[in-house]
C-alpha cells in the first residue's frame, strides 16, 4: 500500500512536472509571440508614417509641378484676352485670384460687351464660365471737349490650367476621330 503511494505519488509528481513543463514552454512561445508581436507594430508604425511622408512628398510633387505648369498663365490670360477683345472694348482693370478673373472695362456699346462675353464663351479654350456683373452706362473723356457715351463693364470668368487645356483638347480629337470613323463606317455600310 505504501508502495502504490509512494508510485502514485511518482505518477502525479511527474504528470505535475510535465504539465509544469508544458506550460513553461507555452509561456516562452507567448513572450516570443509578444516581442515579435511588438516588432511589427513598431514595423507597421514606421509603414505608416512612411506613407504619410510619401503622400506629403506627392503633394509636394504635384504642388510644383502646378507651380510649373500655371507659370505661363499670365501669358496666356492676357495673349488670349488681346486677340478675343473686340473693336471698340477697352480693359482697365484685371485681377487675377486663384483661377478665377474679374475685368473691368469700356466698350462703345452693350453689343461690344455682348460680342466679349460670346468670344470668352466660345473661340478660346483657356477661359470658361463668364458673367457679365454689373454694365452701366458712363461718359468717358476723350478730349477735354468731346465726350462719348460708352458702357462700363464688370465680369467675371475661369481661367484653366494648362492640364485642363490639354485634357480638353484631347477629349476634343478623340471625338472627332470617333466622328470620322463612324462617318467612314455609315460611308462603307451606306
Amino acid at each position: 500500500m505504501v508502495l502504490a503511494a509512494i508510485l502514485g505519488a511518482a505518477v502525479a509528481a511527474g504528470v505535475y512536472w510535465w504539465y509544469q513543463n508544458q506550460i513553461e514552454n507555452q509561456e516562452s512561445r507567448n513572450m516570443f509571440l509578444q516581442s515579435e508581436i511588438k516588432k511589427l507594430d513598431d514595423q507597421i508604425k514606421e509603414i505608416a508614417t512612411l506613407e504619410s511622408e510619401i503622400t506629403a512628398l506627392r503633394a509636394r510633387q504635384q504642388a510644383v509641378e502646378d507651380l510649373q505648369a500655371d507659370r505661363n498663365q499670365p501669358v496666356y490670360l492676357l495673349s488670349e484676352l488681346a486677340s478675343q477683345l473686340p473693336d471698340g472694348v477697352y480693359i482697365t482693370n484685371v485681377n487675377q485670384n486663384n483661377q478665377t478673373v474679374e475685368m473691368q472695362g469700356m466698350a462703345q456699346s452693350n453689343e461690344r460687351v455682348s460680342e466679349l462675353l460670346r468670344n470668352i464663351s466660345n473661340n478660346t479654350p483657356w477661359f470658361t464660365k463668364p458673367e457679365l456683373l454689373e454694365i452701366v452706362a458712363a461718359n468717358a473723356n476723350v478730349t477735354a471737349k468731346d465726350v462719348r457715351r460708352v458702357a462700363s463693364f464688370k465680369m467675371r470668368f475661369q481661367l484653366l490650367r494648362s492640364a485642363d487645356v490639354k485634357k480638353a483638347q484631347e477629349a476634343a480629337a478623340k471625338a472627332a476621330e470617333k466622328a470620322e470613323k463612324d462617318a467612314a463606317k455609315g460611308k462603307a455600310n451606306g
